[in-house]
């Protein structure tokens, strides 16, 4: 082999090695989106991705390795609302109308892996180390949307809970799922029991 040849063979190997390393990427997202991590085995990404189970632990030694990997590719494929754009809104009230017009269709999105990773965090290690991250924005949506209210006591304490019940997941699905609101219309609905709280 000619030493011009040796650089093009690596260069390809490399990126024949990266597409791989996409694939089970991306199968390991599309398997916890559909399935759930506890119930996605090694074996069943491999199959999807078209690869051994071999190749799977070359590129992945360890759950830790695959999960933060997927975790990073899913999070990058759909980011999450930023709350510096909340920020900027001074009406509190106008601030939490758009939060959570965005928050619900954020939720809408991506309910069958949030409702996959919330279900199995308690059971998968790797999960509940990588969707920590999630709740941290959760509540920091929730402290963006207190911000300004000028409360104390009582009425900042039911405020701050009727605010963390409008950020919740589970409330979003509750009114979307169960009660076939679109998101408009749920976040509506959250906006009034929070400035009733004040009183």
């Amino acid at each position: 082999m000619t030493d011009e040849k040796r650089p093009n063979r690596m260069k390809r190997r490399a990126e024949l090695e990266a597409e791989t390393r996409l694939r089970i990427t991306e199968s390991a997202v599309a398997l916890h989106g559909t399935l759930g991590p506890a119930r996605t085995s090694i074996s069943a990404i491999a199959e999807h991705a078209g690869v051994r189970r071999s190749t799977v632990y070359r590129h992945f030694p360890d759950e830790a390795s695959l999960f933060g990997a997927c975790s990073s590719h899913w999070r990058a494929a759909n980011p999450r609302p930023e709350l510096a754009r909340w920020c900027v809104i001074d009406d509190p009230d106008e601030r939490l109308r758009v939060a959570l017009s965005e928050l619900y269709a954020y939720y809408r999105r991506t309910e069958g892996m949030l409702e996959n990773l919330l279900r199995d965090e308690v059971k998968v290690a790797s999960v509940q180390t990588s969707f920590s991250a999630f709740h941290g924005f959760v509540a920091d949506a929730a402290g963006v949307l207190m911000h300004g209210r000028g409360l104390r006591g009582g009425a900042a304490k039911r405020v701050r809970a009727a605010i963390g019940h409008a950020v919740s997941f589970g409330t979003w699905q509750s009114l979307a799922r169960e009660q076939g609101l679109d998101d408009a219309q749920a976040a509506g609905p959250m906006c009034r029991p929070v400035g009733a709280a004040a009183a």
